[in-house]
């Protein structure tokens, strides 16, 4: 269908394309100049799919006749051009597509049809982990260790690439996913054969990882959506949204001298999520953004996430045309770029008219100070000079159970003198480095006795890492060039601070060897570690044992730093407290002090060689400085070179064996990859939905639990339910490798779900970590032994939760796994919004307390048998009179309580989701013909 003759041609270069012509609504009154650029994407993506069924002609209309100040009440449905995906959830949504063909095939239906229908792309960034650090031979370890562990899951993913249409992947070692996306994949205009004709549309996307807002620096817009979401979208079906508030970011001035691009997105992070941006776009506009680069848009729109949007985008203009050329792209691509968004209005100048917003905020650039986030949350910005009060303030909160609650021990200080580091002015550090990783003690490497100079507040990880700001040469460059300066000084770092360097892709290494900075980086110890994500994700890897054992021993709050996104509890390391974000140079600086507590305004990093005092503003960077070795390093050729060969691996991927075949031959013995049980005794056709009766509530949590609470992430503990299962299955210790690396092994990720160390559950109080109590009887357990428990006696669970539930990283196991552990509905003050929409995905029903109630306002102990009845009529009725349903909670004495709440499920497509249990099933009946 086409209501609105939109349908056209566009010329570029000597070729022709079909578009979608924006201007053929200006034509019919549209006043296409007042709606935001992220809206214009949109109304271009409901014309080119209008079908009269899931777009229709007052769908289109009403998006261009859109209200800035309405509450958002209407669904759209969005078809994003492609899918990107990481390892983590990658695997997770493969071996559910092989479930599926197995689904099918038992349906009578033909395997075959299940294959994403939108390019999917997964690069494998999420799997290295930082085993061996600090030596010229670090990634070579961490590599090898990384495909001996992961071997299974590669051969899968090869397998899928082999099985599946339209589907490809990046090899390990090649960069993170959102880097790799941003410097190559991304395409900014998309072309397609359509019916003999080329098509050009603007590039979008959805992403398996919330961080896929990166690309939103790019003009590109994209999101992060649950696991589920995404195949999905693989599979054709459209992401019902709401249609958004935007918000404007009105940014002007220029960064001053001493601020970084990281300074500038904490202090937006911070400004957002005071203003309340959940479920919103974000969208900047002004005169400071031709000041910002295209990696320091990157880096705004990576946080998006952390500030709550839904994306943080900017538009398409010059210094995204340089950029691509920058890259690398080729110069008919760049032409089309140009051309397209042109003609259909998205291509932003310095002169164009202000679009109307849902409402405005505003920053000045050059009122930002040097800043990190801690020790929490990356919202919980502090200025830098404040950090030391900030972390003492902080400290009786983050205690562990062992610690002398005043906060206090005595132990001797890390000095400098004589131009090096020595401990009590008599032990130097050794010179040469060792053989043989990984490092087990740091009295191994350097002869030093930890327990006598850890305290709380020491440092022990410091690592350059993650996505938002490896991608940017500028805190990159600003880093290796702070390394310079302090080795020529003389300084260098403490022994028990674990040191990494993770580039976002093999370009990074490029430019650092160009300049000449690695090998200062390399002898503080910030050795090259891997390509991946590591630290930012909890792939730290393990500390020294003596190290974790003065930890232990003493209960202290030890401290890592990291250029990461996310900071939340016991996501680094289940040895360390308290984490802050900070740029990488800040990184290296801290890891020079040693503490978070370090005054850098007043106290010395060190003794230099010449005898004098060393502080950070000897070897702190100038914006000069950094911009000339950008200008005189970074070339198209580094791009073209590295991303020429991206896709073949190594040796080892390239020698990768996997079975060919339609259907994967699931392997029964496997630890790693296991067929999903999602679709086991699944109807052909949707059963009626029940109401729940008799449901037990399996945890009580309170405000702002994150993803990373909920799913199982980080490391394996061998005496947890996971560590156990893997034991029975002949599993060393030494071999669990993380959570992430086996999300594609059910029986693995049921058992970690809610298993976090920091989880706090009030219905086990006092206690930390998966466990609760099995009701009637009291007796406490793990959260995965009481689910079977409760399996075993046909009793449905529910959890009760605070604000915020939910929030953090796009993780579908965090819906997935409650789904497994028996859990039929979750009940919160708030939903983040992925999380909200992947619980429905699932066939987890979502319910909303009302206006100022909670679970203890209603004193809801958590011990009650609880009732949720008229959901059947509810849905049957699709909310037609309302989503309020009467909970009924009958206390252990008897008493019976009823309360309110409202159904989460937002759109007429999630009822069909959660009517067929979830929306895979509902996918997949779809294609069987049996819907």
């Amino acid at each position: 269908m086409n209501s609105f003759d939109s349908q056209s041609e566009l010329k570029s270069g000597s070729r022709t394309y079909e578009i979608f012509r924006l201007q053929a609504l200006a034509a019919k009154g549209v006043k296409l100049n007042r709606l935001p650029y992220s809206l214009r994407i949109l109304l271009e993506n409901l014309l080119r799919h209008e079908d009269g069924k899931s777009v229709t002609a007052e769908d289109i209309q009403f998006l261009a006749n859109w209200d800035p100040k309405a509450t958002p009440s209407r669904e759209i449905a969005y078809m994003p051009a492609r899918v990107l995906m990481q390892d983590f959830t990658g695997v997770p949504a493969i071996v559910d597509l092989a479930a599926m063909r197995d689904a099918m095939k038992q349906l009578g239906g033909d395997p075959e049809k299940i294959n994403p229908l939108q390019p999917a792309e997964l690069v494998i960034d999420h799997s290295v982990q930082v085993d061996e650090y600090g030596t010229k031979g670090s990634y070579d370890i961490n590599a090898a260790l990384e495909f001996q562990r992961n071997r299974e899951r590669y051969a899968f993913l090869k397998w899928g690439q082999s099985a599946f249409r339209n589907f490809s992947a990046v090899p390990p070692g090649m960069g993170i996913c959102h880097q790799v996306n941003l410097e190559y994949l991304a395409r900014v205009v998309f072309t397609t054969e359509i019916g003999g004709k080329q098509r050009a549309y603007p590039d979008t996307l959805v992403g398996t990882d919330s961080h896929t807002t990166m690309i939103n620096g790019l003009g590109v817009l994209g999101w992060g959506v649950g696991g589920i979401e995404a195949e999905a979208a693989m599979l054709g079906q459209p992401v019902s949204m709401l249609l958004p508030q935007v918000v404007g970011f009105k940014l002007s001035g220029k960064l001053k001298e001493g601020a970084t691009a990281t300074d500038l997105v904490l202090t937006v992070t911070e400004m957002l999520r005071k203003l309340g941006v959940v479920g919103k776009f974000v969208e900047f506009y002004g005169a400071g953004i031709s000041e910002l680069s295209l990696a320091d848009r990157a880096t705004i729109g990576n946080m998006a996430p952390e500030y709550g949007a839904t994306c943080g985008i900017f538009p398409v203009d010059a210094e995204t045309l340089r950029y691509l050329r920058l890259t690398g792209r080729p110069e008919e691509q760049i032409q089309l770029v140009e051309t397209y968004y042109k003609e259909q209005g998205l291509f932003h100048a310095p002169e164009a008219e202000e679009a109307e917003y849902s409402q405005t905020i505003a920053l000045d650039l050059s009122t930002v100070q040097p800043s990190v986030a801690g020790p929490r949350r990356p919202q919980d910005r502090v200025l830098l000079k404040d950090a030391g009060a900030s972390f003492k303030q902080q400290l009786p909160s983050l205690l562990g159970p062992t610690a002398n609650k005043n906060g206090e021990r005595q132990v001797t200080r890390w000095e400098s003198e004589g131009g090096h580091r020595s401990l009590n002015g008599n032990l130097e550090s050794p010179e040469g480095e060792p053989e043989k990783g990984p490092i087990t003690t740091v009295k191994e490497r350097f002869h030093v006795d930890v327990d006598q100079y850890l305290d709380h507040g020491s440092i022990v990880i410091a690592a350059i890492t993650s996505c938002t700001n490896t991608s940017n040469p500028s805190v990159m460059v600003a880093a290796g060039i702070l390394a310079k300066k302090a080795v020529e000084k003389g300084l260098s770092v403490p022994p028990w601070v674990k040191t990494s360097l993770a580039p976002g892709s093999r370009v990074v290494t490029d430019y650092y060897q160009n300049a000449g900075l690695l090998p200062y980086l390399d002898k503080l110890r910030f050795n090259v570690v891997g390509y991946g994500c590591t630290t930012c994700i909890g792939n730290s890897g393990p500390l020294p044992t003596d190290v974790t054992k003065a930890i232990d021993d003493h209960g202290l709050v030890a401290v890592s730093v990291l250029s990461g996104n996310r900071n939340f509890e016991g996501r680094i390391s289940s040895d360390v407290r308290a984490n802050y974000l900070m740029s990488p140079p800040l990184v290296v600086a801290y890891a020079l002090a040693g503490r978070i507590d370090h005054d850098f305004e007043h106290d010395a990093l060190g003794t230099g060689k010449d005898g004098d005092s060393v502080y950070l503003k000897d070897i702190w960077p100038t914006q000069q400085e950094v911009s000339d070795v950008i200008a005189s390093v970074m070339k198209p050729e580094l791009y073209t070179k590295e991303y020429s060969t991206v896709t073949d691996g190594d040796s080892n991927w390239q020698a990768l064996k996997f079975p060919h075949s339609e259907v994967y031959e699931w392997e029964p013995d496997s630890t790693y990859i296991r067929k999903a049980p999602y679709f086991d005794g699944m109807s052909a056709a949707a059963e009626a939905v029940e109401d729940i009766h008799g449901a037990r509530v399996l945890a009580v949590l309170g405000d702002s639990v994150t993803t990373d609470h909920i799913s199982p992430a980080g490391s394996i503990k061998l005496n947890g339910p996971a560590g156990k299962y893997l034991t029975e299955h002949g599993v060393k210790p030494a071999d669990f490798n993380s959570y992430g690396s086996r999300r594609g092994n059910h029986e693995v990720m049921v058992r970690g779900t809610f298993a976090n160390v920091r989880l706090k559950n009030k219905l086990a109080p006092g206690t930390e970590g998966g466990v609760t109590r099995l009701l009637p009887e009291g007796e406490g357990m793990s959260i995965f032994d009481a689910s079977v428990k409760y399996a075993e006696r046909g009793v449905p669970l529910v959890i009760l939760a605070g604000k915020e539930y939910g929030s953090g990283s796009s993780r579908d196991w965090a819906a997935k796994g409650p789904k497994l552990l028996g859990v039929r509905a979750v009940i919160a003050e708030s939903y983040e919004r992925i999380h909200r929409s992947n619980l429905v995905g699932m066939g987890i029903l979502p319910l909303q307390f009302g206006e100022g109630e909670s679970a203890a306002s209603l004193a809801l102990a958590g011990e009650e048998v609880y009732e949720f009845s008229g959901l059947r009529d509810l849905l049957d009725a699709k909310f037609a009179n309302g989503r309020v349903l009467t909970v009924e909670a009958t206390a252990p004495d008897g008493s019976k309580k009823s309360f309110q709440t409202t159904v989460r499920i937002d759109t007429p497509q999630e009822i069909l989701y959660y009517e067929n249990g979830g929306i895979l099933q509902y996918v997949l009946r779809q294609l069987a013909g049996k819907n």
